[in-house]
């Protein structure tokens, strides 16, 4: 057997689990849909953030400055060519690797951030060259996390008290020793989460690798002991019924095939994982893809989130993540949900989408931009609103 042959097995092994589910999915997916119900279509997109990246290695620090400052830039002006049905701006959610924090880099993505431009999460690269320890993973993300709260005044809290809370996307993909002690090495790696403050993953979708779980296209709580290896490969959806469901949650992006590909006259599937890349359509087709993949809370079938991903410093892809074809792709959707009257765009960081989606479990009724802010308060913003109103009540007291 030749190694191609080898290697097609062994991928075809790691997604058989979710491959076999794929149809008893899409079943339920079409029936769950409903056909004259007008939509909120809630985007949010998971940019795993690296301005250090380089094909054969990483840049240099002085040049991941200049490239961060041209990003922000392009971020900017993407940012005020597309704005949603809230008047929010186009924007990512950008999960920065903690193993390579530099602090002017965060300075630079806490201005981001502060301009409505992407909220800072976390992202960490791991268990690498040799599988890595609890007790390291453990502080490693308790240091970075308390960074990005007190010095960047990013990450967010619950209800506004406690600890730091963030959203997570694990590097390699191997959430939760999911690659076979591959990029991880910690089982109990789901607890660490939880116990850090972790209120959402959005590592998946990730097929064809190993790490994808048989549980698909779904918003949902860990089935089994978070402190075993992938408790998320069992889960139960989240739906109204007002209880806060157990954290972190798995946000997963669209994962469904493609038929549009002909190889010999023959339709021949691609997946479709929600990737904002230079070589997949940007076409209302593929948001149709997206739409149909139906994720949603349970219960509240007009809230449709979308979860996206990209690699934004892959230069050959920045155009259609952040830049000239991202805003013709995106603004197009638009202009037809305004035109069909069939939904409205909302643009939401990972931690604005969470909240909506804390917001439909409780059964509140309203639209998705009313919840932005409904659990999981900034800890910029908070700060932004204390000093104002302290400088208010010093003018009071002046005059």
């Amino acid at each position: 057997m030749s190694a191609t042959e080898t290697n097609l097995i062994t991928k075809l092994k790691w997604n058989l689990p979710w491959l076999v589910r794929y149809p008893f999915e899409r079943t339920k997916a079409f029936f769950g849909r409903t056909a004259f119900e007008k939509k909120h279509v809630i985007f949010t997109v998971a940019n795993h953030f690296e301005p250090s990246w380089k094909s054969d290695g990483l840049l240099p620090i002085d040049k991941q400055r200049k490239v961060l400052d041209k990003y922000h830039k392009l971020a900017r002006k993407t940012g005020e060519a597309l704005i949603d049905a809230d008047g929010t701006k186009f924007r990512h959610t950008n999960f920065y690797p903690a193993e390579q924090y530099d602090r002017q880099l965060l300075d630079t993505m806490a201005e981001m951030q502060a301009e409505g431009l992407g909220e800072v999460e976390i992202h960490l690269h791991h268990g690498v060259e040799k599988p890595d320890t609890a007790e390291n993973l453990r502080k490693q993300l308790v240091e970075f996390r308390d960074i990005l709260a007190e010095d960047h005044k990013c990450l967010s809290r619950m209800d506004g008290v406690g600890q730091p809370m963030y959203a997570f996307v694990h590097g390699n993909l191997a959430l939760a020793n999911s690659c076979g002690g591959r990029f991880c090495g910690v089982d109990e790696e789901m607890q660490i989460l939880a116990d850090t403050g972790c209120y959402a993953d959005m590592t998946l979708a990730s097929a064809p690798d190993q790490s994808q779980v048989p549980m698909i296209n779904k918003i949902y709580e860990c089935g089994l002991p978070l402190n075993e290896a992938v408790p998320h490969r069992k889960g139960k959806s989240v739906r109204i019924n007002g209880k806060l469901p157990q954290l972190p949650l798995i946000f997963t992006g669209p994962l469904i095939f493609n038929w549009t590909r002909r190889i010999k006259g023959f339709p021949v599937p691609r997946i479709e994982d929600g990737a904002l890349v230079y070589n997949q359509p940007m076409d209302l087709a593929r948001f149709r893809r997206w739409q149909n993949a139906n994720i949603t809370v349970k219960g509240k079938s007009e809230w449709v989130f979308v979860k996206l991903y990209c690699h934004g410093f892959f230069e050959h892809d920045q155009s259609a993540c952040i830049g000239e074809d991202a805003v013709r792709f995106f603004s197009k959707i638009i202009e037809n949900g305004e035109k069909t009257g069939d939904y409205k765009v909302h643009f939401a960081s990972a931690r604005e989408a969470t909240n909506m989606v804390f917001a439909a479990i409780d059964g509140q009724e309203g639209e998705p931009d009313d919840f932005r802010d409904y659990r999981l308060k900034s800890i910029m913003q908070e700060q932004k609103q204390e000093k104002s109103e302290e400088i208010s009540l010093k003018e009071k007291v002046f005059v």
